[in-house]
């Protein structure tokens, strides 16, 4: 079966490059091509293809606008985002806007086909460098929420609700309303999360929070 890819990159050459890569499996055909993410999307409406590749940096709106209107309007098409960054930013938020894959402009172009298939076959595709890069920030994050529940140990069962509600950004006066105390009290409970955890502020204390599990992030 034919998969069908609608292309967006505000860069001719390289769209160019692109649908020559892919015109090299008789299994994949670009149906249309965009300089820009408003446009992108109203190909898609149109083909509704089989992938959606799209250049994370484009004018008037870019590749993660883009990939979280597709998200919206043809959830059904996996969106593949292309570009020549592999920062660890760029990564996150094309993950979070529903990417289902990520490749590298540098890669090899037998890459750009695998990708593709991939993606259109219901499958995640990260390239190779990108890969390693969340693997590792994984095992970071891991790492941190090991060590932050280690050091909530040290508190007592109050102390760590009150520290989950630092979290969420309630004040002393939302958090002794919460859990029935004095806003006095609250205001102890605090100073001793802050004293026995080693921190100087809240902002610590509610990142903590976030890394030990205490607050489910949004």
């Amino acid at each position: 079966m034919m998969i069908r890819v609608v292309l967006a990159d505000d860069e001719p050459m390289v769209r160019a490059g692109v649908v020559a890569i892919l015109s090299t499996d008789p299994g994949i055909a670009v149906v249309g091509e965009a300089g820009d993410g408003r446009e992108v999307v109203e190909l898609v409406r149109r083909h509704r293809p089989d992938v959606a590749m799209l250049d994370i940096r484009m004018p008037h709106s870019d590749g993660l606008a883009a990939a979280a209107e597709l998200a919206k309007v043809a959830p059904e098409v996996p969106v593949l985002m292309l570009t020549t960054f592999d920062e660890d930013t760029y990564v996150a938020q094309a993950l979070a806007v529903g990417a289902r894959g990520f490749l590298l402009k540098a890669a090899d172009p037998r890459e750009l086909i695998l990708g593709v298939r991939s993606v259109a076959d219901g499958a995640a595709y990260l390239s190779p460098r990108v890969a390693h890069k969340v693997i590792a920030r994984l095992g970071d994050g891991l790492a941190r929420a090991d060590e932050a529940r280690r050091r909530l140990t040290q508190l007592t069962p109050r102390e760590q609700d009150v520290l989950a509600l630092v979290g969420l950004g309630r004040s002393n006066q939302e958090i002794a309303g919460k859990l029935f105390l004095a806003e006095g009290t609250v205001k102890g409970h605090v100073s001793a999360v802050l004293s026995r955890l080693g921190l100087t502020n809240r902002v610590q204390a509610a990142i903590l929070a976030h890394e030990a599990g205490l607050v489910a992030d949004p």
